[in-house]
């Protein structure tokens, strides 16, 4: 059951995420929520101790600083910064955390140029029936909330919980 929840919770937070971003703009709060209450739940569980779960919440706690810096001078969105932090708390203060946040950047340069590349475009798309969420060419930001997932998607494999759940596996 454990091994079943640390493989399935946060992949299938962090789709639903980049879903609800691309066609709403927003990340319903109760995603972060339930991405902090599970890792509170299957972390001790899954065998990591009291030391290791102690850096893996230091690890949310330097990300929600950076990021709600990042909120006040309005370069990311709250939703974002939520999630972010919220996935943070998965990968602890290590080389996954690491790993993580550089996906995330990585992939969140590429949806930038491609979502301004949509917006250049906007009358071709629109004129050719293109189905292209309408949000996504008229709203003022990007739905950073996808680069996080494909950033959670690529990392995970070298995630502590997840390298644990292998273990008990095998």
């Amino acid at each position: 059951m454990t091994v079943a929840c640390i493989l399935v919770i946060l992949p299938f937070c962090l789709a639903l995420a980049a879903f609800s971003d691309l066609f709403t703009m927003t990340i319903p709060n109760r995603i972060s929520a339930i991405l902090l209450g599970a890792f509170i739940v299957v972390a001790p569980v899954a065998g990591l101790g009291m030391g290791e779960i102690g850096l893996h919440f230091a690890a949310a706690v330097v990300v929600f600083a950076v990021c709600f810096w990042l909120f006040a001078v309005n370069v990311m969105g709250g939703g974002d910064a939520k999630l972010l932090t919220a996935s943070a708390i998965w990968f602890g203060f290590n080389a996954s955390l690491a790993t993580f946040l550089l996906y995330v950047s990585l992939f969140g340069g590429l949806l930038t140029f491609l979502v301004l590349l949509l917006r250049s475009q906007e009358n071709t798309i629109m004129a050719a029936g293109i189905p292209v969420p309408r949000v996504l060419l008229t709203a003022k930001k990007i739905p950073y909330g996808i680069a996080i997932a494909l950033g959670g998607f690529a990392a995970y494999p070298s995630a502590p919980l997840m390298k644990a759940a292998f273990a008990q596996l095998f």
